[in-house]
């Protein structure tokens, strides 16, 4: 059995972060690793305080796991400091990890903000270079690029600049779009593919990108091309989307587990 490790925050409410990378990777019957980063107080109504890691502690959680079961892929969350960043960077860096998914979380989906403004610029100049796949979504993809991304066009863009930065491949995701679900991925090798698919039409999609990402880099562990792991991981999330899972007074978890 081949191991994943999620480095990324702690969710109380169990719908996103860790909490929903170790809910994915059983589900495609791996084994989950996590590095905590942060401590976050949170429901789906809303993140109500976030506790940082000390990036000492995140650098010796990854050492602990690499020295021990080393993951076949890694997929990288919330990282809300440079400090935090620079630690996680290096620690790859030192291990020379293999089939890293970078999810560069700056939003939750409740609106509340979960990375400092100097950590935007370390996460480009340390995390991006060392990902095989990095999973903006629009507004995310808009900070990365330097751009607006409102659009296929500017979508398409935005992945294109990404992926020629050095980032592997990129996949810009088009959820934030009222009337589809389609998504841009461009390769490190320059290929453009679309992923279309139609909205699901629920308002419990806490822990979404989470999710997509880690469900990534399970298939990156299970020895599928990249283009093979995201179609895979968004047949993944839509499904946990459309099981129809209903919790919480807000904007509820997926249903993780939707396949059994």
């Amino acid at each position: 059995m081949e191991a994943v490790l999620s480095i990324a925050g702690s969710d109380s409410s169990g719908g996103a972060g860790i909490q929903a990378d170790i809910k994915t990777i059983a589900a495609h019957r791996l084994f989950a690793e996590t590095a905590v980063t942060a401590l976050t107080a949170q429901n789906t109504l809303g993140v109500t305080d976030v506790l940082d890691v000390d990036p000492a502690f995140v650098s010796q959680q990854i050492d602990a796991v690499f020295e021990d079961i080393r993951p076949a892929a890694v997929k990288v969350g919330m990282v809300s400091s440079a400090a935090i960043i620079e630690a996680v960077a290096d620690a790859l860096e030192r291990h020379g990890a293999a089939n890293i998914v970078v999810d560069p979380v700056m939003v939750a989906t409740s609106g509340a903000r979960l990375i400092s403004e100097d950590a935007v610029e370390a996460l480009k100049a340390r995390l991006l270079p060392l990902a095989d796949v990095v999973t903006p979504n629009m507004p995310e993809a808009a900070v990365l690029a330097g751009f607006e991304v409102v659009d296929e066009t500017s979508m398409e863009r935005a992945a294109l600049r990404l992926a020629e930065a050095g980032t592997g491949a990129a996949l810009v995701k088009g959820g934030h779009r009222h009337d589809r679900a389609d998504d841009v991925l461009v390769t490190a090798e320059g290929d453009v593919v679309w992923l279309r698919a139609p909205r699901v039409d629920t308002e419990n999609a806490h822990g979404t990108g989470c999710t997509l990402s880690s469900a990534i880099a399970c298939g990156l562990a299970q020895g599928r091309s990249v283009e093979e792991a995201v179609r895979s991981a968004k047949g993944y999330v839509h499904g946990a989307l459309s099981a129809g899972l209903n919790l919480g007074k807000g904007s509820g978890p997926l249903d993780h587990m939707w396949e059994y």
